[in-house]
């Protein structure tokens, strides 16, 4: 069974909102809402990406030099035994 909410349940809700809030209120009401969600938005917004930047200057520290990472290659002996 979905958790959307249908047409049924959206006009039900709408109808308590009326009678709880009345005609001249829920404008307001919705204006606040409304504001609530952009500002919730944009607040996870900014969590995530303060997230994002942390976790790559984690990763920029982990990764070490080029020179560290890469073993110095010793030239092979290439002359025959004697």
């Amino acid at each position: 069974m979905g958790s959307a909410i249908g047409p049924t349940g959206f006009i039900l809700l709408v109808v308590v909102a009326l009678l709880l809030f009345g005609p001249n209120k829920l404008p307001e009401l919705g204006r606040a809402v409304g504001r609530t969600f952009r500002e919730f938005k944009d607040g996870a917004r900014e969590i995530i990406s303060d997230d994002d930047a942390s976790k790559r200057k984690e990763q920029e520290k982990a990764k070490p030099l080029a020179s560290e990472s890469a073993p110095v290659d010793k030239p092979e002996d290439k002359r025959l035994p004697e």
